[in-house]
């Protein structure tokens, strides 16, 4: 197996996108909050803080997860990413109702460290292999993430309507352990430096934590999340008060994929002609500007500025490992990315909490415009990278 990889390394970008397409779970959850609410009896909010612990457990979890893909290989944390997805999906098919707390450890637990085990390990093992092409490397993944939320929206609206909500935990807890669990025994790091990769040095975690460069793009991860986190949980609902009719909003969450498909291909390309820092000030600035309009935003307009906002956000976030590796290196590429990963545990339980603390409703527009802004701006601290000095 490892020669014909070695000869045919497409294999490891067809694979980390078998992952990747169902483990966008993330990007999906609005299609499951209805039906989660219907049957386990959450208040709207209740059902919105899943998909809030469920990413924070994705920034907690990427720093196990890249610490196992570093030492252990890709193939090991993709197995144990696997084994969390199909772990909490068959789990919370039992949780009963009116237990929220119950259905946080369950499901959003094992499913968001899941989903960190994979992430790192996919896009590390793509950019080992792809060196020289990191940006294109993880935008053909990134596609893949950006439609996981069209494809679980099939799959969601088909098994529910076969056996209800729980019935449909269950049969994706399956096609997760063996879609994912499959793709990831091909998952391997190349044996011999391909070409165009230099070396594979870098920076260790501790050298990493003490750059400023380091917590600039940490806080900039963290000002991301508003754009689309503080929304996408109620956005049919949202879409239906915006005037859409029934029919269009029930598929707003497929319309966000395609714009996340697109964005995580086009700024993870951009990035590599255009400079990575770059993109990303420009990303956060529209952002802003969209997360300004959504505020206003009606009928069809609303599905446009929220396929908008998707494709920024997705966009910046497949920029991600490419700056990382970037900035710090490969060596330690899964556990630094995984550090860098805390900034959406950060984003993604401190804006839902500070919006229901201030009881922002409509204000939540104006908090994801300002977050998006002060995300620009760190980034611009950031500063260029450092050129590599070249021999001769």
């Amino acid at each position: 197996m490892g020669q014909f990889v070695k000869k045919h390394p497409f294999v490891i970008l067809a694979a980390g996108a078998a992952i990747q397409l169902l483990a966008g779970i993330p990007t999906a959850w609005g299609v499951f909050q209805e039906p989660v609410r219907a049957e386990y009896g959450f208040e709207e909010e209740t059902a919105s803080f899943v998909l809030s612990w469920l990413v924070a457990a994705f920034g907690a979890g990427g720093v196990a997860g890249g610490f196992l893909q570093d030492k252990l290989g890709p193939r090991f944390a993709a197995l144990l990413g696997s084994a969390g997805l199909c772990a909490g999906f068959v789990a919370a098919g039992f949780v009963p109702g009116q237990t929220p707390w119950l259905f946080y450890l369950a499901f959003s637990a094992p499913v968001g460290a899941g989903c960190a085990f994979l992430y790192p390990a996919v896009m590390g093992c793509a950019q080992k292999w792809y060196a020289d092409k990191k940006g294109l490397a993880t935008g053909v993944i990134g596609v893949a993430v950006g439609l996981s939320g069209a494809a679980l929206t099939v799959l969601v609206k088909w098994f529910t309507g076969l056996w209800g909500i729980r019935g449909c935990f269950w049969a994706l807890g399956a096609l997760l352990g063996l879609v994912c669990g499959g793709a990831s025994l091909l998952l391997q790091n190349p044996p011999s430096k391909p070409a165009g990769q230099e070396n594979q040095q870098g920076m260790t975690p501790r050298e990493m934590l003490r750059t400023s460069a380091y917590w600039w793009i940490t806080a900039s991860v963290a000002l991301a999340t508003p754009a689309v986190l503080l929304f996408s949980p109620r956005i049919l609902e949202l879409a239906r008060q915006s005037g859409l009719p029934e029919t269009a909003a029930a598929w707003m969450v497929a319309v966000g994929a395609a714009g996340s498909a697109a964005g995580r291909l086009s700024l993870a390309a951009a990035g590599d002609k255009l400079g990575r820092r770059a993109v990303l000030v420009a990303a956060f600035g529209a952002l802003a500007a969209l997360s300004a309009g959504f505020a206003f935003a009606k009928e069809w307009l609303f599905l446009a500025v929220y396929a908008g906002l998707c494709f920024f956000y997705a966009g910046q976030a497949a920029v991600l490992p490419s700056l990382c590796t970037e900035r710090f290196g490969l060596a330690h590429t899964g556990v630094n990315y995984g550090l860098l990963a805390l900034g959406m545990t950060a984003g993604s339980l401190g804006f839902p909490f500070a919006a229901k603390a201030f009881g922002l409703d409509t204000g939540r527009h104006w908090l994801a415009v300002g977050a998006a802004l002060a995300g620009a701006f760190c980034l611009w601290r950031l500063g260029p990278a450092k050129k590599k000095k070249t021999a001769g």
